[in-house]
């Protein structure tokens, strides 16, 4: 496979002016097809913002996006989503009141039937779908929970749950905006797990602030810096550079 066909989401020059001030400025990426790329940087360097560009949550002030080769600059959300590339917890397709098995089953409605939820459909057809929905809940190791209600998991269970409504839509790439925000060793270890298990068919972009997730989980990181890319590479390479040292420490991060 040659390098171009290799990269399966690209950036080049994207940026993002908010009144006077430049939140990303002309950054370039290459996302390998198969990988777990990782993007990070210390607080304000302008990840949220490059990810809310890239999942087009927001319109770049100038650059361009190409996913598997075609050209989503100007494309909304949905549609892109039905390309294959998904973020999670856009579609926010967990209802609390609900069980995992009927959240899931919802997702799998939607990805069958676009944005109707199907709720009339007979309990027959609706059966259909319970092997399907079984083993989405077993790949994200929830089978024990499958009869729980949405709101009484654990926190680090309702992302599991939330990756699994996402795997519903059964993009070619997923996009994780910090999956490991607010939890515990025990969670971030599941879920650390879960995303490994996923990226063994997907390609994944993250944004992740936990580095040791990102040393143990990433093939690539590209590291930014107020809003550019300062370094990119593997892990090993960027955590000894002493630009990325700098930032970081400049930022009050270690």
């Amino acid at each position: 496979m040659s390098d171009a066909q290799d990269v399966v989401l690209a950036a080049d020059g994207l940026t993002k002016d908010f009144g006077g001030f430049r939140a990303v400025n002309g950054v370039d990426l290459r996302v390998r097809r198969g990988s777990i790329h990782a993007l990070i940087g210390p607080n304000g360097a302008g990840k949220t913002t490059c990810f809310n560009l890239l999942t087009k949550f927001l319109s770049p002030s100038a650059g361009s996006i190409t996913y598997d080769g075609r050209d989503i600059t100007k494309m909304k959300p949905a549609d892109v989503a039905r390309l294959g590339l998904v973020r999670s917890f856009q579609i926010s397709a967990v209802f609390p009141k609900l069980s995992i098995r009927e959240n899931v089953r919802i997702a799998l409605q939607r990805r069958s039937h676009g944005d109707s939820f199907d709720f009339w459909r007979s309990e027959r057809v609706l059966r259909a779908l319970d092997a399907d929905v079984m083993t989405l809940i077993e790949d994200v190791g929830l089978a024990d929970y499958a009869d729980a209600q949405a709101e009484d998991l654990s926190y680090g269970r309702k992302r599991a749950l939330e990756i699994a409504t996402t795997l519903a839509l059964d993009p070619d790439m997923l996009l994780l905006d910090e999956p490991m925000a607010g939890m515990g060793h025990e969670d971030i270890d599941r879920i650390a797990a879960l995303i490994r298990r996923v990226a063994a068919k997907r390609t994944i972009l993250m944004v992740e602030h936990n580095l040791s997730v990102v040393a143990s989980l990433s093939d690539r990181i590209t590291v930014l810096a107020r809003g550019a890319v300062l370094a990119e590479g593997d892990y090993a390479s960027v955590s000894k550079d002493p630009r990325v040292i700098e930032a970081y420490i400049g930022a009050g991060h270690g």
